[in-house]
């Protein structure tokens, strides 16, 4: 008889999720040497519990990064089955490109952690452009298909002008104009 894996407790699922959004907002206000017992207390959780799931603290920075990577890269297909019957494809896109800027807040404070920690925050953060590179790619082409941007405009259009709103993303200051930039962007690739 071949033993199955255990599916996790909802309990320690809620925990987990817990952990992450905790350790994702007080690594946003205080930075990434947060003291691991304040991101426990902040989840509700004992400071085992968080170890039982991030032994270390590379282990929770880079499943904070992957989480981010995931629903940033999953939020594409939403937003695509929400904002098309409301504003097009067009509406998704530039809906996509505001959570972009919330991803690249919380990058600006996690992602040199990542480089500098170990194999775990190396790949974790190596991981993350094939998965947003795929979900702008998608919603450029059906804001394309739709009509509501150029159709000359390529993703690869797109991501050149978004290094530029990604230029200084660790300034007092950066989100702001990011978010007014974005505006200007989506006016400029309208048909």
């Amino acid at each position: 008889m071949s033993e199955r894996a255990r599916k996790p407790r909802a309990d320690s699922l809620r925990n987990r999720e817990q952990l992450l959004e905790a350790a994702k907002a007080a690594f946003g206000a205080d930075g990434a040497d947060v003291a691991l017992e304040e991101i426990a207390r902040r989840a509700g959780v004992g400071i085992g519990t968080l170890y039982r799931h991030f032994p270390t603290r590379d282990a929770l920075m880079a499943a904070v990064y992957r989480r981010e990577v995931e629903q940033l890269s999953a939020s594409a297909e939403r937003l695509l089955a929400e904002r098309s019957a409301k504003g097009g494809a067009g509406a998704a896109l530039e809906a996509w490109l505001h959570l972009l800027v919330d991803y690249m807040a919380t990058k600006r404070v996690i992602a040199p952690a990542l480089q500098a920690g170990g194999e775990e925050g190396a790949q974790a953060y190596a991981s993350a452009g094939p998965a947003l590179s795929g979900a702008m790619e998608r919603l450029v082409q059906a804001a394309r298909a739709a009509g509501d941007i150029r159709p000359e405009i390529s993703p690869q259009d797109l991501y050149r002008m978004l290094m530029g709103v990604a230029f200084g993303y660790d300034q007092p200051g950066w989100e702001a104009s990011a978010r007014r930039l974005i505006g200007v962007i989506m006016a400029g690739l309208k048909p």
